[in-house]
């Protein structure tokens, strides 16, 4: 798929937002038995969930923020991606959502994951906080008892021993183990990336945002985004102005990430923006929210903005996270009657507990061979770029009556009409493959695809060893998010910065098997939002397996 002129990849190969509105995972769970309670050590029900490319952690943090509308739970998030840098914001962002509010009021919180989260350059001072708490995490990953101790929500026990140590790499070089901007030319990158995308149609890139904005965006249902703000986030990659503009200088090193590729023969580690520069971070927090004033229109425009909205939402959502990061420790008096203390209203106590547990890169193929994860989940979440990850062995890990929910790429702006109902079907073929069915008695969603797992479905060992489903659902997914070959340009010298030999190399700078020919690639490809492991079926079966 190509645009008139340019790549048509503005998706990327690395996604760093969400390009869906933000869940609450146990509203789209199964229902919990009336015997739960006593099913559990502590009798408290207890929820798993499997996340495939949540990449900013928003599903998690809508969940416990409304988790107080529930019974209590035990949460137990795995949270699998396909490169280190999405594991690292992870931690980053509920280190940010669980900080102390005596050292950081609410909105200083929420104005620091707003710009972190979704704008290329930093104030000073966001980017002082980011370095400050990268140090602090790369000297807790390597020691697994402070780790516990200091963030008893997080387990990466899971992690291989070479991934924990690239782990620590990747916050080391946020901290700025390498000084000097020229280390990550921010705004030198994303200039790049775009006269790549656009090509001849780059001088006339304010129409050219326009179009996507009001006739793609705005007709699949984001109309709150601006045209100031989503112009200028397409220039300058800074969706959230929060302060003067001349205060966003400096290069936000969370959206760095490294690749391995070819170059005459030989592989050459290079770092550089690799995300999206076509939709943008408004559609994760910003186009859906409880309040629904903030969504009137007026003379049919609306009156606030996405960028209003997601800031709204973002915080709200973080006032109700204090529940879970302090919660009250105080001893109960016996006799004192529940929820009141002499006479008076209590605050609400935290609302259970919760751990992310992140997996291993690439083991979705192999949960189903560990007892512990087989029947496991309640509950599957696939974001749009990992749906050729679906197979019967994934399906395996879910329980029986469990809910699978797949992102659609509806707000993918290089992807036609046409294609995102051949994406939809592709999400069923896949679906039903993995012994999933349509869930009964859910309304349509451009958004999401909701299945649930069949009581009745068979065993996968014996089909996946006949070989009779193995093709069909390893499948990657349609051409819509495959470039074609003469979507590579030359590479500019400006684009990749080679890494030397300070950063170990991870999982996900595995090189493509289709990007071999050369470094002269400009940008990773798009097929999903990290390379396809050699393994994986070449360009020629996509598109067989597409047709098909």
């Amino acid at each position: 798929m190509t645009t008139p002129a340019g790549s048509g990849a503005g998706f990327g190969s690395v996604s760093w937002w969400g390009l869906s509105p933000a869940l609450d995972l146990q509203a789209e769970s199964p229902p919990m038995a009336p015997d739960s309670q006593a099913n559990t050590e502590h009798g408290t029900p207890e929820l798993d969930v499997l996340l495939l490319g949540s990449v900013d952690g928003r599903h998690l943090l809508r969940t416990l923020a409304q988790a107080a509308l529930w019974s209590p739970r035990k949460f137990h998030f795995y949270v699998l991606e396909n490169n280190l840098e999405a594991v690292a914001r992870h931690m980053l962002f509920f280190s940010l959502a669980l900080e102390d509010p005596e050292k950081m009021g609410l909105q200083e919180r929420s104005e620091v994951f707003l710009e972190v989260w979704g704008n290329a350059l930093l104030r000073p001072s966001v980017a002082a906080f980011v370095r400050a708490q990268a140090e602090r995490l790369a000297r807790l990953v390597p020691e697994p008892d402070r780790l516990a101790e200091q963030l008893p929500w997080l387990s990466l026990g899971s992690l291989k021993f070479r991934e924990r140590d690239a782990l620590e790499a990747v916050f080391r070089f946020w901290a700025g183990g390498e000084k000097g901007p020229e280390t990550f030319p921010m705004s030198r990158l994303w200039d790049m990336r775009l006269r790549h995308y656009l090509g001849s149609r780059y001088d006339a890139r304010r129409g050219v945002s326009d179009w996507d904005l009001h006739m793609k965006l705005h007709d699949r249902g984001a109309r709150v985004i601006h045209t100031r703000e989503f112009r200028r986030w397409r220039d300058t990659g800074v969706a959230f102005e929060l302060r003067d503009s001349s205060a966003y200088q400096l290069p936000n090193r969370t959206l760095a990430s490294g690749r391995l590729l070819s170059h005459r023969g030989e592989r050459v580690a290079a770092r550089g923006y690799w995300g999206d520069i076509a939709t943008g971070p408004f559609v994760a927090f910003g186009i859906e929210t409880d309040d629904e004033s903030l969504l009137r229109t007026s003379n049919g425009q609306p009156v606030k903005t996405a960028g209003e909205i997601t800031q709204h939402n973002v915080t709200e959502l973080f006032r109700a996270m204090a529940a879970w990061g302090h919660p009250s420790a105080a001893p109960r008096d016996p006799d004192e009657v529940p929820g009141e203390i002499n006479g008076v209203q209590e605050p609400a106590s935290s609302p259970g507990s919760f751990t992310v547990h992140f997996l291993p890169l690439g083991s979705t193929q192999t949960l189903h061979h560990r007892s512990c994860y087989k029947g496991r989940f309640q509950l599957l979440y696939v974001a749009c770029g990992m749906v050729h990850l679906l197979s019967p062995e994934l399906g395996v890990c879910v329980a029986p009556g469990g809910r699978l929910i797949v992102e659609l790429a509806r707000y993918l702006v290089d992807v036609r009409q046409e294609q995102l109902q051949g994406f939809r079907d592709r999400v069923g073929e896949l679906a039903r493959a993995a012994g999933f069915a349509p869930q009964p008695g859910t309304g349509p969603s451009e958004s999401f695809a909701r299945f649930y797992k069949c009581e009745d479905s068979a065993p996968i060992d014996a089909a996946a060893d006949s070989g009779i489903l193995h093709a069909e659902t390893r499948a990657p997914p349609p051409e819509l998010l495959v470039p074609p070959p003469e979507a590579t340009n030359s590479l500019s010298e400006d684009l990749a910065q080679p890494l030397q030999g300070q950063i170990p190399l991870s999982e996900p700078l595995q090189l493509p098997s289709e990007s071999q020919a050369s470094l002269e690639a400009l940008a990773p490809p798009t097929g999903s939002q990290t390379p396809k492991p050699e393994s994986l079926p070449g360009p020629s079966e996509i598109m067989t397996s597409s047709i098909s």
